[in-house]
């Protein structure tokens, strides 16, 4: 029996003991409720205060069964609960050590600081997408949640170093500051900064003048969510059939259509050829509309003879199983350097 059925069935029984001793002290001796129940609770816990009301032959032989059987009964219902309570810690302190060992291990993986509005749609989308993540917030009452949903975390404050170090910052892809206030995220940016000037920083910003800040704290890219959602909008307004485009892309309620960008690996069939040797209209039924050089110069709808290069990054769309069998043959597998799980 599992500690915790064990631990409410005790305490189900104690109640359930505790009324039939007060029912028959009323039934045999016919006190009232309160007198019956202190009288039930002193017999069985072998205070000795002594007897309410002078007690009848009956009354005796119910006392005596009484304390045999609820004396050791009682005992039976304290050993369940040290076992609740000692168990209870153990398993917080083994599965604290489990996820511990598990972050020392992550190489190449994303950190998120902050689980608010912001925070959990980045988390929901980087876990499902299988990504390497370590999830950073203060609050307990995520706690649940992050078993639950079975992502590594840290319930510690972000803006600590020690608790960045922890979460492997120095072996880390990226860290995305998206802290409840602007303040909490510029000091988040600042500490990351200085403690891993390579790293790769997004930070959400909720004003223009944080967006600043954050770029001089060391933020590599600044998001206002509120300014963005605002442009969504006024674009939903101007440009529907665009925007239900690139929604359907960008998210998963579509099954038939995504948008993925794919970098091109060295050990890659397909580097060096031109896109009109390479297949990819052909065998994956794919649309390329851009390809990112390594230099960051963005080809938009490349002619056919683009050429593919080690360290560029192509952007495509078409079905999502079709861009997988594209990304193993443009990135495969031993070159991914840990991006995913």
């Amino acid at each position: 029996m599992k500690t915790t059925t064990r631990f409410i069935l005790a305490v189900l029984i104690s109640i359930l003991f505790t009324a039939i001793g007060t029912a028959g002290y009323m039934l045999i001796e016919g006190w009232s409720a309160m007198d019956a129940l202190f009288m039930t609770v002193t017999t069985v816990a072998t205070v000795g205060y002594g007897e309410v009301h002078p007690l009848t032959n009956p009354g005796r032989i119910f006392s005596m069964a009484l304390i045999v059987l609820g004396v050791g009964f009682y005992f039976y219902v304290a050993a369940a609960v040290i076992q609740f309570v000692v168990e209870g810690r153990i398993r917080t302190l083994l599965g604290r050590r489990r996820l511990d060992r598990k972050i020392a291990r992550l190489k190449n993986h994303y950190i998120v600081c902050g689980y608010g509005r912001i925070g959990k749609v980045i988390c929901e989308k980087l876990h499902r997408e299988h990504y390497d993540l370590v999830v950073v917030d203060k609050s307990p009452e995520h706690v649940d949640t992050f078993e639950a949903k079975k992502m590594i975390y840290l319930c510690a404050d972000a803006v600590d170093e020690a608790t960045l170090l922890k979460a492997g910052l120095l072996h880390a892809k990226a860290l995305v500051a998206a802290l409840a206030t602007d303040i909490d995220n510029v000091f988040l940016v600042l500490t990351a900064r200085q403690l891993a000037p390579r790293l790769k920083i997004i930070a959400r910003a909720g004003s223009e003048a944080a967006k600043k800040k954050l770029t001089a704290a060391g933020a590599d890219t600044v998001e206002a969510p509120y300014e963005i959602g605002a442009a969504t909008m006024a674009q939903r307004i101007i440009r529907p059939t665009v925007t239900n485009f690139l929604e359907l892309a960008f998210t998963q309620h579509h099954k038939d259509i995504q948008m993925e960008e794919i970098p091109v690996a060295a050990s890659s069939a397909l580097n060096g050829l031109m896109l009109k040797d390479s297949g990819i209209r052909q065998q994956y039924h794919l649309i390329i509309i851009a390809i990112k050089k390594a230099d960051d110069q963005m080809l938009f709808n490349p002619s056919f003879e683009a050429e593919l290069k080690a360290g560029d990054t192509v952007i495509a769309v078409g079905e999502p199983s079709n861009l997988k069998r594209l990304e193993a043959v443009l990135n495969p597998v031993e070159d991914r350097a840990g991006t995913k799980a």
